[in-house]
């Protein structure tokens, strides 16, 4: 660790170089955690509780939870629902 000075050499250093099925598995993981962390962040910003996002949308509670803790994947028509129907916020994707 002393050599390492960024933190793009830390990850090569862990996962292994970018394009490595161990670097490319982490990079999905990373991505499915920070939507839901933005998922939680809309929920909590639009003064609503799992439980309230979870009936106006027709999903669980406990789906919800499992969302916004990076433990399940998403859908993007399950996405869109909560965004949309449930948060009354809209959705945009921009491909690079």
């Amino acid at each position: 660790m002393e050599n390492i000075k960024t933190f793009e050499e830390h990850l090569d250093s862990k996962y292994g170089k970018k394009g490595s099925e161990k670097r490319n598995e982490f990079e999905f993981k990373s991505k499915i955690f920070m939507m839901g962390e933005m998922l939680k962040e809309l929920r909590i910003s639009s003064k609503m509780t799992q439980q309230q996002l979870a009936e106006k949308t027709g999903t669980k509670k406990s789906y919800i939870s499992k969302l916004e803790n990076g433990k399940v994947d998403i859908q993007i028509s399950t996405l869109y629902k909560l965004i949309e129907d449930g948060l009354d916020k809209k959705l945009n994707f921009v491909i690079k």
